[in-house]
């Protein structure tokens, strides 16, 4: 698919909001079930005392937050948790390391071993752990890993007013080293961290710009933390992020459009706007990493309500396919 500009892209989000999502649920029909979005679950496996300085992170050591640091959990910490996300509909887990990069230690190994251990349970495995190289990439797939997350968070141009620890093209090389290995992509943003519309729009340019595009694109709203330094950051409306969602939709129309942090701020009449503008997964659990999240049963409610269904794991969609050959 060709790329598209961002004059193209600036068209898109600019048009009328009510003839933007007509169009994003036009996409949406052509490319989704409509009617299945994915449950995933996010888990902290270590917590805090990263030494980035992202000014939205509640993680980052070189602020004062209340975040308790948490060194590497064992890998059999985990088995509760993957028993109760796998009956409550989740098909996707995905492990948040708060490390700068990934290190080949004994902390790798016990990595390893826990994807491993999800994988085994027929769910995908997502994980986010900083800057990585193929070669890491690769024993990561080997292990059983079916996508890496590292988001973009924001344009090129506004990259620098919310990190120095790293640069945009960290970024986009670590998701180089991620496609040579084989896995897929999950990269996406936040929006309001002070950034204008064109930043939004550069995000989505850049995105856009990935062959093949990322699988799967989180967008997620700033939860602002006190101790950080966009604590006193505004919250973005209901409106911006529909836009941002729809944008997203049209110019990523096979990605995942993962309506992720910043969840608990919406009622059901607004997540269900989301879906109907293109997202297609939600983070499912108490807590995304270290900030709160929508309960698992208010969840089920918003599904019965909504007449929505879990996607099931890529594992099992191809073993039903099996089954149907047969």
């Amino acid at each position: 698919m060709t790329p598209l500009s961002k004059e193209e892209i600036k068209k898109i989000y600019q048009q009328p909001l009510i003839e933007l999502i007509h169009q994003a649920a036009e996409v949406h029909r052509q490319n989704f079930n409509v009617k299945q979005v994915q449950i995933s679950s996010l888990v902290s496996i270590k917590t805090g005392g990263c030494p980035e300085d992202c000014a939205y992170c509640p993680q980052s050591a070189k602020y004062n937050t209340e975040i308790k640091v948490h060194k590497l959990m064992e890998p059999q910490e985990l088995k509760e948790t993957i028993d109760y996300a796998k009956n409550n509909g989740v098909s996707r887990m995905c492990l948040g390391a708060a490390w700068r990069e990934v290190r080949n230690n004994r902390d790798f190994d016990k990595v390893v071993e826990m994807i491993q251990m999800i994988n085994h349970e027929g769910l995908e495995v997502c994980a986010t752990f900083g800057m990585i190289n193929e070669e890491q990439a690769k024993k990561l797939a080997e292990a059983g890993l079916y996508a890496y997350n590292h988001n973009i968070d924001t344009s090129e141009e506004y990259y620098n007013k919310i990190i120095s620890t790293r640069n945009y093209q960290d970024r986009l090389q670590t998701l180089q080293n991620v496609r040579k290995a084989g896995l897929t992509i999950c990269s996406g943003g936040i929006i309001g961290m002070g950034e204008s519309e064109d930043d939004r729009i550069g995000m989505l340019y850049t995105l856009n710009l990935l062959n093949p595009h990322p699988e799967s694109v989180p967008i997620n709203t700033l939860v602002a933390v006190k101790g950080t330094p966009l604590e006193n950051q505004p919250k973005v409306s209901v409106w911006e992020l529909v836009r941002m969602i729809a944008t997203t939709r049209i110019v990523l129309p096979q990605s995942m459009v993962r309506l992720s942090a910043g969840r608990l701020e919406l009622s059901i009449e607004a997540q269900a706007l989301c879906f109907i503008a293109g997202a297609n997964s939600i983070f499912a659990g108490d807590k995304l990493l270290t900030t709160p999240n929508n309960d698992i049963n208010q969840d089920k409610l918003m599904f019965e309500l909504l007449g929505l269904e879990p996607l099931p794991s890529i594992h099992q969609r191809k073993a039903r396919l099996v089954e149907s050959e047969q």
